[in-house]
């Protein structure tokens, strides 16, 4: 069963992994090669992982299952938003908050607090509360919503978790281990695939990348629930490796992580260099040394000793102070 094409996964960039000096050793396996100090991920074995837990998922949702989609890296925020809720699901695109899963209530206390709040205001009650109070209050309906818009509706503990970059989402992994719900990830050649328990090898840092995988995954959970997926499969493309567009890529990857590296520095030496020509010192010195001091008081003369960093200058008498202003 086929469900995402070879060639979306190419155009997305799935292959590119990170650079050789940055990499898990128990990743190897998943890799097919290494070109420009770049690995390259071998989409073969990623395709059979993606159906691997397409089924998965589509099992889980067919039983009235939820799954909760977690990925707070800025690469991942929108798709994983995005995808859970085509997919009437529940997501976490900010900081995880400790306890999400092993302290479910104290979290669904805080969900009850947000809806307090937002009752508060429909009901009319900002309006005869202080500015200042009102203002409180919705600092705190904005932090709360911020972190626990995508679980507001989650009544109990989800049966599976599908994660961006498990080296990142390393919290939330941790707290469905204690609960031994099932794991799902997007792992990178920087990652531990240990860490969970459905690895599909793929880049985790590009946004093409992360919002392609999101969406097979949401087309399992929309397919199972008896809803038209997004179409992801070209019937006439090969599943075979098109090596010629693969060496065109891994080219196009080299350009990148050289060229912008060099664009920011030489950015910052132009913008130094711009900034060097400003010289207004020496009109405050033409200021200074037209000064007449003898006419000056001694309040006076303390305060230009003080501007001009003249040490023991509290100290001193009007000829002192007039002698070390010279």
């Amino acid at each position: 069963m086929s469900v995402v094409s070879m060639n979306y996964l190419l155009e997305a960039g799935v292959h590119f992994g990170h650079q050789t000096r940055r990499w898990d050793p128990k990743m190897a396996k998943y890799i097919y090669t290494a070109r420009n100090g770049i690995y390259i991920i071998d989409l073969q074995k990623t395709l059979k992982k993606i159906e691997e837990a397409y089924k998965v998922l589509h099992k889980i949702a067919s039983q009235d299952g939820t799954v909760l989609f977690v990925g707070t890296k800025k690469q991942a925020q929108q798709a994983i938003k995005e995808e859970a809720e085509r997919a009437g699901m529940f997501y976490v695109n900010h900081r995880w908050l400790g306890g999400t899963l092993t302290n479910f209530k104290t979290i669904r206390s805080r969900v009850r607090r947000m809806e307090e709040i937002e009752k508060m205001e429909k009901d009319g009650l900002f309006e005869r509360l202080p500015k200042k109070e009102v203002l409180t209050l919705k600092r705190e309906y904005e932090r709360l919503n911020k972190y626990l818009a995508g679980i507001r509706d989650m009544k109990k503990l989800p049966d599976a978790l599908f994660i961006v970059d498990p080296r990142k989402e390393i919290n939330a992994i941790r707290e469905a281990r204690k609960l031994n719900i099932p794991i799902i990830g997007i792992v990178d050649t920087n990652c531990d695939p240990d860490t969970v328990d459905y690895v599909i090898p793929g880049n985790d840092d590009a946004i093409r990348a992360v919002k392609l995988i999101a969406a097979v995954m949401a087309n399992a959970i929309v397919e199972a629930k008896g809803e038209t997926p997004i179409n992801f499969v070209d019937e006439e493309v090969s599943e075979d490796i098109d090596f010629e567009k693969l060496e065109k890529t891994i080219e196009e990857s080299k350009e990148k992580f050289e060229e912008k590296p060099k664009k920011k520095t030489v950015a910052k030496k132009e913008k130094k260099q711009e900034k060097e020509p400003k010289e207004a010192k020496p009109k405050k010195e033409e200021k200074e040394s037209t000064v007449d001091l003898e006419n000056m008081t001694v309040k006076e003369l303390k305060e230009l000793a003080k501007e001009r960093k003249i040490t023991g200058y509290s100290t001193m008498k009007k000829s002192e102070l007039i002698e070390a202003l010279k």
